[in-house]
């Protein structure tokens, strides 16, 4: 066990410290993580025997939980609400057509049936969130036109899709029967049916129970949350719905609402995530057998260009057909269509699950993503400059020192009287308009900052800023009264 956490902690220090190769040459992580995984592996310099698909699978779908999460606690839902219904379209409909898009050519090139080139196709049609938005950061990337909430939305909700079509398949190939269309179609609005609900009411619920629960240590709040998120996607998983879709769905509705310790545990969870991301790129770099690769290289590569230049854009001009989106803009929502961790753990059911040329199905994938990673990951920057798409830059102007930075007249006291209905209740629960400060509590002879956990009682002294009266005096009605 020892040699275990040793070997294990190394290895996660080495893809943290490499993983800064990515801030300089704006490639993702992942590439890093799967790199040092490869080098650990059978074929590696550690020589290290791991071939335990079943394992891989389980890291795999323990890791997309939590990483969906966290995505969902990072997306802005006011950012998103413009382009909700274009994005969504690109989740679905344009995941179906890059599948459908990929199985013709796979199935010429690789001489699958019809079933297993689709399957193929459903395994590569998503993209990733964290590959996309890890380069855009290292670039210092602004997009213009709505296209960084659009990329946001269709990465981090395009995956249950992805999973749906894969499950789909590989139970088809399986049962050796294939479901009518009303069947698949049925089965399609259970399981997404189910995921929102669940997901919406989860994430409304937490922080409800956040703000009334008041644990004495904030430590137990992200222990709280973990098991939330848990019991979600198995509940949602033994309903009959789409337990992926449930967890990004209610970090959506968690980030939207105020609570306590929120900023805390948004933070946690980025951490967690990030934890699952190299564990399982680690795991599935591991799983992988360098010396099988240059045998598939070339058809990886012609499916991967077929992925980049035709399926992909087929699924993006398709469902943004009647949006306000420009062609350029169109293009370069096409170009970045990075693919990442999901498909690769896709491609592990085809082993679990004993699927005819289920090697060659993984190795491709892995192929593929490699490929996407580095040919669409280094041109981003490229990109946005060729399709004009790049935002303008805020120039930053040095900070002038006002006289008086805080008028008089936007300060004010507000104590808390018996009866009033702030008391009992914390800062977050009120969900104060942005205008409205509460910078200092007087209780007693003790002076309080507050934070999103302190609860009012009466008596205490309030000192508020607010420069618009008249959103003072309602607000002080409707909470304070």
């Amino acid at each position: 066990m020892e040699n275990f956490l040793l070997f294990f902690a190394i290895l996660l220090i080495t893809s943290i410290l490499l993983s800064k190769i990515s801030d300089k040459f704006g490639i993702p992580s992942l590439i890093v993580f799967l790199g040092v995984g490869m080098l650990a592996g059978s074929d590696g310099l550690l020589g290290v025997n791991f071939d335990n698909q079943f394992i891989a699978q389980n890291v795999g779908m323990l890791a997309l939980i939590f990483i969906l999460y966290a995505g969902g606690l990072d997306t802005d839902f006011a950012a998103i609400k413009p382009i909700f219904g274009r994005g969504l379209m690109l989740a679905t409909v344009g995941v179906v057509l890059t599948a459908l898009a990929i199985a013709p050519i796979a199935k010429i090139l690789l001489g699958f049936g019809w079933l297993e080139a689709l399957l193929l196709g459903a395994i590569i049609s998503s993209t990733d969130a964290a590959a996309v938005f890890a380069i855009l950061r290292a670039k210092k990337i602004s997009l213009k036109n709505n296209i960084a909430p659009l990329l946001e939305l269709e990465s981090g909700s395009n995956d249950p899709m992805a999973i749906f079509l894969t499950m789909s398949i590989i139970q088809m190939i399986s049962l050796s029967t294939v479901p009518s269309a009303y069947e698949w179609f049925s089965s399609l609005i259970m399981q997404f049916g189910v995921g929102i609900a669940m997901g919406y009411v989860f994430g409304v619920m937490l922080p409800a129970i956040f703000n009334r629960l008041r644990l004495k240590s904030w430590g137990l709040y992200p222990v709280f949350s973990m098991a939330w998120i848990l019991l979600l996607y198995t509940l949602c998983f033994k309903i009959g719905g789409n337990g992926y879709l449930a967890v990004y769905i209610a970090g959506i509705f968690i980030n939207k609402k105020e609570f306590v310790h929120k900023k805390n545990l948004i933070g946690f969870h980025d951490g967690i995530a990030w934890a699952m991301q190299i564990v399982v790129f680690l795991t599935l770099g591991l799983l992988v057998f360098p010396s099988q690769l240059p045998s598939i290289a070339l058809m990886a590569f012609v499916l991967a260009l077929w992925l980049m230049f035709i399926a992909r854009p087929l699924g993006v001009f398709a469902s943004l057909l009647f949006s306000k989106f420009s062609l350029n803009d169109k293009l370069f929502i096409s170009w970045v269509g990075l693919r990442g961790v999901v498909p690769i753990v896709l491609a592990t059911y085809t082993y679990v699950d004993q699927i005819p040329n289920a090697n060659i199905i993984f190795n491709i994938v892995f192929f593929m993503v490699m490929i996407s990673i580095f040919t669409q990951g280094m041109s981003l920057s490229y990109a946005a400059d060729k399709f004009k798409v790049k935002g303008e830059e805020e120039a930053q102007e040095p900070a002038k020192v006002k006289n008086s930075p805080i008028l008089t007249y936007a300060l004010r006291q507000h104590t808390i009287h018996f009866g009033s209905k702030l008391i009992g209740k914390n800062l977050a629960e009120l969900e104060l308009p942005a205008d409205f400060l509460i910078l200092l509590v007087k209780r007693k002879n003790e002076y309080i900052k507050p934070t999103g956990s302190t609860v009012f009682d009466d008596g205490d002294l309030l000192l508020v800023q607010c420069e618009n009266h008249a959103l003072y005096q309602e607000t002080i009605k409707s909470f304070m009264a």
